[in-house]
């Protein structure tokens, strides 16, 4: 088959025109990228070959040579892999293969400084190369097969993929660098380079210069199975970024090895900076499975629950068969086990520190704390762990605040903790629910993840405490003193007023609301609109309709404030004459307003500019 030119995909264009222009700083990771995706393709040939011994036959050691010609001004990375068909390099090379790729360039800006920076975030994997490449050659064969391929681009719009001479399996990828690139020609920034960010690697990985003997620069051993003694914060960090394909810093490592009726080592880490896919639908982890320092699986998803899903790293059994099948993985008791171990674990590890640093932790949780709150949902053995780690914005200022905190500020008299849920915190400290709490200085939750409505479906109480939503049911305000300073209104209206004005609003909305009461929660505000007590939170409701779960609107119960001059002005029309007919379109605009507030769209927008008007113009002609 003769050469054949194809175009990139779109966004893979985009990408590639980023890197070919790019003046990021740190430009020898395209080194470690390519050494990281050479030892992954001796992984994955080692798993194979456990069922196919043939694969490796005659070349069963697996390594990375990394060869420098001056001359030729290339550096060369080779290994003794898995290799890749034609159809595997036009996929892998020539469109994104990872849905990550594609969020980066979602959130390309064309600010060339803001775009590069994005790389610490997603981090481009093969792509990177074109920072410091001119051209580069991809020759490729598949362990078994006697057809090799070379895969080639300048980074512009297009590649060539065509047929190719490679004396045996594994894949080749030689980087001829650009003009203004030559230092990385130099053997020993190359071996500095291999030794900062590759010595972790299990594979050999031999530094050649032109026809020179290659020579080891790595200590090829498994970070994992050294003591945390031997291992610097250095090498863990380089390690994560290797297992993690990530470019920033890890947050937080955990290593240890777990003894007793099961043995694995573990060696997991907590990114720094949200990981791309941290909101896929599909919530898949990222953690990688080995058997006896053999690499099993990138995609085992009974290892983690999904929501430690950000985690990256390694776990290694000791027990598990190596021959281990999908079906093994996925209805294996021992990985059930190991799941909740290492779950517990891993919380035990983020509430040390929680304890330990507060300041680093909030930063943690405003990174992951959505992801954790999903356990809370769904991992009832482990929810009492997770609600002590849960941290809260609320309306005792700018700090987020944990539920333990929480419970030893809570006013005398108290018994509830009390929430409001919303789309975000500056929003939600202005709800009119607020007002009689805030009035008696009780501190309320602002919850403004969507999961936060449905964790609370399931969880009803902390530490023996209720969770109580100040936008459902009566609020049960009567028994915690108001702030000092507070002083009885001398104009509140008498209760028979405030029950004329209640009816009057009730007769005339109608169906519109399940009834109408006078209010403990306002002080500010004329009206509010709560959901009953057994019925669902009005955020919940929202979230419900929006996604198509519910059809019907649930009756709402508007309150009135007896304190407030438009409540007292309708008390006194009241009395007079004829007031029922008159006030009709008062009432009307006292569900306008609140449903306004609320962020609800009004049901008829005509008759509500219309009453507008009318009241409006008989205000200015008094």
């Amino acid at each position: 088959m003769s050469e054949e030119k194809l175009a990139f995909q779109a966004e893979v264009s985009r990408l590639l025109q980023l890197m070919v222009h790019s003046v990021y700083s740190d430009k020898e990771v395209f080194l470690r990228e390519l050494i990281s995706n050479a030892s992954d393709a001796c992984d994955k040939l080692r798993y194979e070959a456990l069922t196919r011994p043939e694969l490796t036959a005659g070349d069963p050691e697996f390594a990375i040579t990394v060869r420098v010609d001056p001359k030729a001004r290339t550096i060369e990375v080779a290994d003794n892999g898995i290799g890749m068909t034609r159809e595997e390099l036009i996929s892998e090379l020539g469109t994104i293969a990872r849905s990550g790729t594609g969020a980066f360039v979602e959130q390309l800006t064309g600010d060339a400084a803001k775009d590069m920076a994005l790389i610490g975030q997603f981090g481009v994997g093969f792509y990177s190369v074109f920072m410091v490449a001119e051209r580069v050659e991809v020759t490729s064969r598949r362990a078994g097969s006697d057809e090799a391929w070379r895969w080639s681009s300048d980074g512009g719009g297009q590649f060539t993929v065509g047929e190719a001479e490679r004396p045996g399996r594994g894949t080749s990828v030689v980087v001829h660098l650009a003009k203004a690139e030559k230092s990385w020609l130099e053997p020993g920034a190359l071996r500095r380079i291999v030794t900062t960010h590759s010595d972790h690697i299990a594979v050999p990985i031999r530094l050649a210069e032109a026809e020179a003997e290659p020579e080891t620069v790595n200590q090829a051993s498994a970070l994992w199975t050294r003591p945390k003694r031997e291992i610097t914060e250095e090498q863990y960090k380089e390690f994560y970024r290797h297992a993690g394909h990530a470019f920033d810093d890890p947050w937080l490592s955990i290593h240890y090895k777990a003894e007793g009726r099961h043995e694995y080592a573990v060696l997991l880490f907590v990114p720094s900076v949200k990981p791309y896919d941290l909101f896929d639908p599909a919530r898949r982890n990222r953690v990688k499975l080995y058997v006896h320092r053999v690499f099993i699986t990138d995609d085992c998803q009974e290892l983690l629950p999904a929501y430690l899903r950000f985690l990256r790293g390694i776990v290694d059994s000791e027990d598990l068969p190596l021959n281990l099948s999908r079906e093994m993985l996925q209805s294996s008791p021992m990985l059930t086990r190991m799941k909740g171990a290492i779950a517990r674990r891993v919380l035990s590890e983020l509430q040390k520190r929680a304890d330990k640093a507060p300041d680093e932790f909030a930063a943690f949780w405003g990174n992951f704390g959505a992801v954790l709150k999903e356990g809370i949902y769904e991992d009832e053995e482990r929810r009492p762990e997770l609600l002590k780690l849960a941290r809260f914005h609320s309306t005792a200022g700018d700090e987020l605040v944990g539920l333990d905190a929480y419970k030893a500020r809570m006013k005398e008299g108290q018994k509830a903790i009390y929430y409001i849920t919303g789309e975000e915190p500056k929003a939600l400290r202005q709800s009119p629910q607020l007002e009689g709490y805030r009035a008696r200085g009780i501190e309320v939750l602002l919850l403004t993840d969507p999961v936060d409505d449905f964790w609370l479906t399931v969880v009803s109480e902390y530490d023996g405490t209720p969770f109580r939503s100040v936008t459902r049911g009566a609020a049960d305000l009567a028994e915690i003193a108001a702030e000092a300073g507070e002083a009885a209104d001398p104009e509140a209206l008498r209760p028979a007023d405030v029950a004329t004005v209640v009816a009057l609003v009730k007769q005339h909305l109608g169906d519109a609301v399940k009834d109408v009461r006078a209010s403990e929660r306002l002080t500010d505000s004329a009206v509010c609109l709560v959901a009953d007590e057994g019925g669902l939170d009005l955020h919940l409701e929202r979230l419900l309709k929006a996604q198509g779960q519910l059809q019907a609107t649930q009756g709402r119960i508007l309150e009135i404030n007896p304190k407030h001059a438009l409540i007292r002005a309708i008390a006194k029309e009241a009395k007079a004459a004829g007031a029922a007919d008159r006030l009709a379109d008062v009432s009307a605009l006292l569900l306008d307003q609140a449903l306004i507030v609320e962020g609800e769209s009004l049901p008829d927008p005509a008759a509500f500019s219309r009453r507008m008007a009318a009241i409006m113009a008989k205000g200015l002609a008094v």
